[in-house]
């Protein structure tokens, strides 16, 4: 496929996309325009655009309102955390909100990626064993290498129990759902579901099952939860009442010694009972003990337990809610195609509609919102109209959910269409799909930033809307509850 006119070229597999535009006459220059917007007076700018993005207009409308402000997809402007406790902190960003600008940051060859995950905000690496994770390092340092491909190896030796363990697990979910239902109405499923979730996923990934010990078995889940939230409060937006959310969650960093205790905890159950993982780790990685451990509950709670902790209940409510009657033509595709037959990876790969499905969720719900790159050397970047001079070490930071509505890409960007990524033209679309730091038709390598689970996260996506579908006619609720079911006939 060719490269769209005007977007970095790179060795990486994750940038090739096709062009944009499919007119027949070859594009015009595009002119050079100075970056609109700026950072205002020093402290009060980043200030007055903290308030803004966490109080006055929230994300969404924070990005949207500059946009317009700017005319322009890709602007200056500031984001939280700030001054004044977080010192030596720099909020100065340049935005991208398109896909053409935005697909600048999986060009390792003019981004860096070094400690940006959420900027220039990094938590204390005291949560991460005072290792940096893999998550934190750039593609130029060797360390990178060899953890992103024991990463990969782990999800490559997976797929022989991912299934098994996933449709266990779900079992016990959906027995827990239908059991609250009957006694109390309806059913709340975001701690249940991710009791799920990390008990699947911890048999998966680390190669242990959770109830050979019985705290982690029985509180596990929550303790990833308590060592998450220290990490991302002060870059999220909670919406409790302000100024409470102001004060008490994005001034200041939280100390690890909260939950030195539950990582603890966490850690030595990895050492004790995931020892065959760790040890190849070791053996065929070149990685310490540490690294291996440290690094695989960073995969295990950020990467995996966060990410589908973040995207299942969208994709659930978006299910439950539904008044189009879209859940009929994803009940008919699944009965159809799979029926009763014993679900896998290779039947969902038939379910057309249901992968359209997810794919749209995840264009207008990605599980990380926020993507960074820093300019590891001078460039211009393109956007749909024009070209900007970019600075060494300036920070560009892109808003998916904002991106994933390029009207110049998606038609109707802002309305949900469940059918969109179907047929020839809606499978080009995934070019543009951003939800895994790079393209859905994108590779994960040890030269790219791309997510190691962008394949096996839509893939278990398919398998949860085909497990619902097979196990129940109707189901009813929103992103946080279900209140009734009707079991399949």
């Amino acid at each position: 496929m060719d490269k769209a006119p005007g977007m970095p070229s790179s060795s990486s597999p994750s940038t090739t996309q096709p062009p944009l535009s499919t007119a027949s006459q070859p594009a015009m220059p595009l002119p050079l325009r100075t970056i609109p917007g700026s950072y205002g007076w020093p402290l009060l700018g980043p200030i007055f655009d903290r308030l803004d993005y966490f109080w006055f207009q929230g994300p969404a409308n924070f990005f949207k309102k500059r946009m317009e402000k700017h005319k322009s997809t890709v602007f200056r402007t500031n984001l939280p955390p700030t001054w004044p406790l977080f010192l030596g902190i720099n909020p100065n960003v340049i935005a991208v909100l398109d896909c053409k600008s935005f697909s600048h940051l999986f060009d390792m060859e003019i981004v860096d990626k070094k400690n940006v995950l959420a900027g220039d905000y990094m938590p204390s690496v005291k949560f991460t064993g005072n290792l940096r994770t893999c998550i934190y390092l750039d593609t130029s340092e060797p360390q990178h290498a060899k953890i992103k491909n024991f990463v990969i190896d782990i999800l490559k030796r997976s797929s022989t129990v991912w299934l098994t363990a996933l449709k266990a697990n779900l079992d016990i979910l959906f027995d827990t759902i239908e059991t609250s239902i009957s006694e109390k109405g309806s059913a709340r499923f975001l701690f249940p579901l991710q009791k799920c979730l990390f008990n699947f996923l911890t048999t998966a990934i680390v190669g242990a099952d959770p109830t050979t010990d019985p705290t982690i078995a029985d509180s596990g889940y929550a303790m990833l939860d308590r060592w998450l939230a220290l990490q991302i409060l002060p870059t999220i937006k909670i919406g409790i009442l302000q100024p409470f959310e102001e004060i008490f969650l994005h001034s200041f960093a939280y100390p690890f010694a909260l939950v030195r205790g539950d990582y603890s905890k966490l850690y030595n159950f990895v050492e004790k009972h995931g020892n065959e993982v760790v040890q190849r780790a070791v053996t065929e990685f070149g990685l310490t003990k540490e690294e291996a451990i440290h690094n695989m509950l960073f995969i295990l709670g950020f990467n995996a337990f966060f990410g589908f902790s973040a995207f299942l209940p969208t994709l659930i409510g978006t299910i439950t809610s539904d008044k189009t009657g879209i859940q009929k033509k994803l009940r008919k595709e699944v009965k159809e195609k799979i029926g009763s037959s014993s679900l896998n990876f290779e039947s969902v790969k038939d379910l057309e509609l249901v992968q359209s499905f997810v794919h749209e969720t995840l264009r207008l719900n990605p599980p990380v919102p926020l993507q960074y790159g820093r300019a590891r050397k001078d460039f211009q970047l393109s956007s749909h109209d024009s070209v900007y001079d970019i600075k060494k070490g300036e920070l560009l930071c892109g808003y998916q959910p904002q991106v994933m509505k390029d009207s110049k890409v998606f038609e109707d960007p802002e309305s949900f269409k469940a059918e969109r990524f179907m047929g020839e033209k809606g499978r080009e679309l995934l070019n543009y799909l951003y939800w895994s730091n790079g393209p859905q038709t994108g590779s994960p390598t040890e030269s790219n930033k791309q997510c190691p689970g962008k394949d096996i996260v839509p893939l278990t996506s398919f398998l949860f809307v085909a497990y619902i579908f097979q196990r129940y006619e109707s189901i009813s609720g929103s992103s946080s509850s279900i209140t009734a079911v009707e079991k399949a006939k």
